[in-house]
């Protein structure tokens, strides 16, 4: 595993049993994100996300954490071994760091402001209204960023940096409006194992990710499978990630999904995608 120091935000490879205390990055893909290549070649601080990571090394230091994992440098993604061992290990790593930053890059202190000014009559309406509507609740990735850590706080960019918003905790009525995510679940009081397969899904139901193979890779870890990674296959990802769950579970929820075209002839037992259990954040396991 790959850490950046906080301090001098030089990388260094750790072995699982020696990693030491860090804090993890949850965050939305920008253009000009920095690569692992880009640490390497010397060409990390010409990147416009080279920013990103120094405001994150900010927080972190002054949380007091001395080490940093960022999915964009951490990975080398020129190795399809490393990125399948990074993909089925990411729920892991997020659940195992001390403190999560995530990084709103689409709401800011003034966004607030101009919010209150012209759609709320009071500031917790303009919160709610910029909060609610960031990208980082739509995307897939996301999804185990927010169950899986422990501790984690919501940050976006302000006069000097990055400023708090709030811990999930503090935020948790929020989140659970937005997300559909059970409150006990967002702040680890019931194990996200509790809840049905497809309540599970339901929670991934209304989320996207670029690469079609994304939308079932990025679950592996809420459902506590493993499987190769096949980009290029499609849909048929999703199809593989149910075969796994179904092997592991005798949890028949699975098949309480409903197909998204109401003119579509008979076909079979698996969905499609996660959106195919929308309607089904109630459906207990039998």
């Amino acid at each position: 595993m790959r850490l950046l120091n906080s301090d001098t935000l030089e990388l260094k490879e750790f072995t699982e049993r020696d990693v030491p205390e860090y804090a993890i990055l949850s965050h939305t893909w920008q253009d000009g994100e920095v690569s692992f290549q880009d640490m390497q070649n010397g060409n990390a601080k010409e990147k416009p996300g080279w920013q990103k990571i120094e405001n994150f090394a900010k927080v972190a230091r002054e949380c007091g954490y001395a080490w940093l994992w960022v999915d964009t440098c951490s990975i080398d993604k020129s190795s399809s071994a490393e990125l399948s061992e990074a993909i089925n290990s990411m729920y892991r790593w997020y659940g195992n760091a001390v403190f999560c930053c995530a990084y709103l890059c689409d709401v800011s202190e003034q966004g607030f402001y101009e919010e209150l000014d012209s759609r709320a009559s009071d500031w917790d309406r303009g919160f709610d209204y910029a909060f609610r509507h960031s990208r980082w609740f739509t995307r897939g990735w996301t999804l185990q960023e927010l169950i899986a850590p422990a501790k984690l706080d919501f940050y976006v960019s302000g006069k000097e940096g990055w400023s708090s918003l709030g811990s999930k905790e503090s935020l948790q009525e929020k989140l659970n409006s937005i997300t559909g995510i059970p409150k006990g679940v967002l702040v680890g009081k019931h194990h996200h194992r509790s809840f049905s397969v497809a309540q599970r899904m339901s929670w991934a139901s209304r989320r996207e990710t670029t690469r079609t193979e994304d939308m079932a890779y990025c679950l592996l870890g809420l459902f506590e499978v493993n499987m190769p990674l096949l980009y290029g296959e499609g849909e048929r990802a999703f199809t593989r990630l149910q075969e796994e769950i179904i092997r592991v579970s005798d949890d028949q929820s699975i098949f309480a999904w409903t197909s998204l075209s109401k003119e579509e002839d008979a076909r079979g037992l698996l969905a499609r995608s996660p959106a195919e259990f929308r309607n089904a954040h109630e459906s207990d396991r039998d």
